[in-house]
């Protein structure tokens, strides 16, 4: 499912018409839209963002340099003051090696002007990989060459840990036409060794209106970029001082999208089908309900100051991991013995096993995710 050339290959015999990766190494890979543009005997459309706003923001150290232009707040970090005109100039390669660590030297030379405690992080890490915090100077060496085997021929940057912060996303949704508009958040703060355990949604932790500027921020930094299809911007929200920073864009669907959608009744690969045939947001019935239109009306809407008319309800999700908690929490194979979940109107499951399914310990250890909503957070977390 991440061989590239393999799925190109088969959608040019087969003859498809589009090519819908979700998520996973394929969804975030730039050569693929790329690829399948290149085909010459049919159009096969690849329902993702384009190969250039992937590209841009898919990367770490590229999309920070980019959301820092586009006046969205940023956490300290070594590319500090990099500023570019990204409509006009793009994002050369001149500018990204300046916030590119390239030695260990160059990490003890960031780490200290940045100020302990800092984070130091592999541009294509993720998942809790490629990622090391470090609480003084002694100890950055070995933390920087700890990240760099871990994702070989990664850059590297270098940025100042928030604590006490809380991790929130916001989901956003544009079409081909230079539209873009955020479709409420979640809050993914609880973690276990950088990988998220339980999502809800929408993030109350954050006040309204502060909630209100990041979804600015997020739309903002699409529109930069001219962004399509379905992406997710991730926040640092420090609770103490009632900031926020970027961290991140995920340039595709994320796994726990039916938050989103439990939250405020759409379907969002529906959505992505429906931008990749052309369609404008306005006239997305799921969309248009979400702002109080009929839903097979033509009439335009004014995204930027329309405000969404439906109400949401509050969806907590929980991922079903093997893991041995007697032992750390490390990731377990064997066999599933018995495995049954009658999933109901508000409760939803989805497993990548049956019963007798077996879990090899070279897997990531998730296997299942439950959805619970309900017209409140109490309701949803019972």
């Amino acid at each position: 499912y991440a061989n590239v050339n393999l799925i190109c290959e088969i959608a040019e015999r087969l003859k498809v018409d589009a090519v819908m990766p979700m998520w996973g190494h394929a969804s975030e890979n730039p050569a693929l839209p790329s690829l399948l543009k290149a085909i010459k005997s049919h159009r096969i459309s690849f329902i993702g963002p384009p190969a250039e706003p992937m590209q841009a923001l898919g990367d770490k150290i590229g999309s920070t340099i980019i959301a820092q232009s586009a006046g969205v707040p940023v956490i300290g970090w070594n590319g500090n003051g990099i500023i570019i005109d990204y409509e006009k100039d793009g994002l050369s390669d001149e500018i990204y090696a300046k916030a590119n660590v390239i030695t260990s030297e160059d990490a003890l030379e960031c780490s200290n002007r940045i100020g302990y405690p800092v984070m130091i992080k592999a541009s294509e890490g993720g998942g809790g990989k490629g990622i090391r915090k470090v609480l003084k100077a002694e100890d950055v060496f070995t933390s920087f060459r700890q990240v760099q085997a871990e994702i070989p021929g990664s850059p590297i940057f270098i940025m100042s840990m928030a604590s006490k912060a809380r991790h929130l996303e916001v989901q956003l949704l544009a079409d081909k036409y230079g539209n873009a508009i955020a479709l409420s958040g979640r809050d993914c703060s609880i973690q276990r060794r950088h990988q998220k355990i339980i999502e809800e949604g929408p993030a109350v932790a954050a006040p309204i209106n502060l909630f209100k500027k990041m979804e600015a921020s997020a739309v903002a930094l699409a529109k930069t970029v001219g962004y399509c299809n379905a992406g997710t911007v991730e926040f640092l929200y420090m609770e103490e001082t009632q900031t926020y920073a970027f961290l991140e864009l995920n340039p595709r669907l994320q796994v726990e999208h039916p938050v989103t959608e439990n939250i405020l009744g759409i379907n969002l690969p529906c959505c992505q089908l429906q931008v990749a045939m052309g369609i404008p947001l306005h006239r997305i019935a799921d969309i248009r309900k979400m702002y109080g239109r009929h839903k097979l009306g033509k009439d335009n809407i004014d995204f930027d100051y329309t405000e969404r008319a439906v109400p949401p309800r509050h969806c907590v999700a929980v991922r079903i991991t093997a893991e041995n908690p007697e032992a750390s929490f490390r990731p377990t194979g064997g066999n599933i013995q018995e495995l049954k979940f009658m999933s109901s109107i508000d409760v939803w499951g989805y497993f990548s096993v049956g019963g007798s399914g077996n879990i090899h310990e070279f897997s990531d250890s998730q296997f299942g995710h439950i959805f619970a909503s309900g017209p409140d957070r109490e309701s949803a977390r019972r």
